[in-house]
């Protein structure tokens, strides 16, 4: 069905109603025409919710000029698309070059012939068209891009969590586990973003994406054994090199999936790095590499002062938990030796962050008899 056909609409600015007439006759069989006799009311006409088409304007009239229009209908977002075409005395060929260098589309001198008038008014009405067409466009395009990034960032997060809660079914960790570790470590990030030693790196978006990669950190239990995972008291020491697998079970996950895509993806870039990193020490004792000071990845840093002190301060189902001061103590002894000494610093000056997160994400008494209820299931 075609839409009915509507006249354009013509502003005419002109101080002199002998001018205004004969444009607005030279107009008048093909289009809709507006009067202004001065610049003051061409502004108020334009800025109007039924904005014109084209503007005529002339540039000697008192108050504003025809110049100080056009600079501001090319200032303000909403009339600078509408073509300016200068219909003015002034036949110098620097006054012209001035008229279009301010943004006018074309510049007729008087006295006019109207056939000129009509055949320039035709062209610039075509080619805003065509503008509009391409813009319009443009403005669907863009929002379709933001459309599917957003649904991708979604399917990101979806996917994530999918996965982080499938290994948490098999843990003595509660799903407010992900959460709160999650939060912790980006509070700690922002906190050290203007930090000499990680400014570059924590940029806002590295610090978006490390908050929902921080998930994936202990994906990779889903691969250890339930005698072994699920064993309440302290691990053998054949026990213990079996857990400590974890990790690498993790990274290994996670290396898969990007080979699936075919892609390296920044996310699970940082998935990567905090699943194999997060367990390694400061001072080269921990685990899987033995990597020491910043060999370690900072992604990995964060997430082992997040993890430990979710782990000390929280209960377990075969656990209970330690208080915030105590947590406290064991991260600052740990500080150059198991922490990077200015992560610890940073975390001693947010305490209060990581306290309201942990009240914000605890476990609930029916949280845990949730999960005691899930692991007898398993250790059947």
């Amino acid at each position: 069905m075609n839409l009915p056909y509507t006249q354009p609409t013509i502003l005419v600015v002109d101080d002199t109603p002998d001018n205004i007439d004969l444009l607005c006759a030279v107009l008048e069989n093909d289009y809709r025409t507006k009067i202004a006799v001065n610049g003051e009311r061409a502004l108020k006409i334009a800025n109007g919710q039924a904005r014109p088409d084209l503007i005529l304007l002339d540039i000697m009239m008192p108050g504003m000029s025809g110049y100080e229009v056009c600079q501001a209908l090319k200032a303000n977002p909403a009339t600078r698309d509408i073509p300016v075409i200068f219909v003015t005395a002034m036949s110098e060929v620097a006054d012209e070059q001035l008229g279009l260098s301010l943004g006018a589309v074309d510049y007729i001198t008087k006295p006019i012939s109207a056939p000129i008038v009509l055949a320039r008014i035709k062209t610039q009405l075509a080619m805003k068209r065509v503008h509009d067409f391409l813009r319009d466009q443009n403005q669907f395009l863009e929002s379709e891009v933001e459309l599917r990034v957003r649904e991708i960032a979604a399917l990101q997060d979806v996917t994530i969590h999918a996965m982080a809660s499938l290994a948490e079914t098999r843990d003595s960790e509660t799903g407010n586990h992900i959460r709160r570790t999650s939060h912790y470590l980006k509070a700690l990030a922002e906190k050290l973003r203007g930090h000499p030693r990680f400014a570059a790196f924590l940029t806002e978006k590295n610090i978006e994406l490390l908050f929902k990669s921080a998930p994936l950190h202990d994906i990779g239990k889903i691969g250890i054994p339930d005698r072994i995972l699920l064993k309440p008291g302290r691990f053998e020491a054949h026990e213990m090199e079996i857990m400590k697998t974890h990790t690498t079970l993790g990274r290994d996950a996670i290396l898969a999936a990007e080979r699936e895509l075919g892609i390296e993806v920044d996310f699970l870039k940082y998935a990567k790095e905090i699943a194999y990193g997060h367990q390694e020490k400061w001072d080269g004792s921990g685990y899987p590499l033995g990597l020491a000071g910043d060999a370690i990845p900072i992604s990995a840093r964060l997430m082992a002062v997040a993890d430990v002190y979710d782990a000390l301060i929280s209960r377990r189902v075969y656990k209970e938990s330690m208080t915030h001061a105590e947590a406290v103590a064991i991260i600052a002894e740990g500080r150059g030796t198991h922490f990077d000494a200015d992560m610890v610093d940073a975390f001693m000056a947010i305490q209060d962050e990581f306290i309201d997160i942990a009240r914000r994400y605890a476990d609930s008494e029916l949280d845990i008899d949730k999960k005691r209820q899930r692991l007898e299931l398993f250790i059947q």
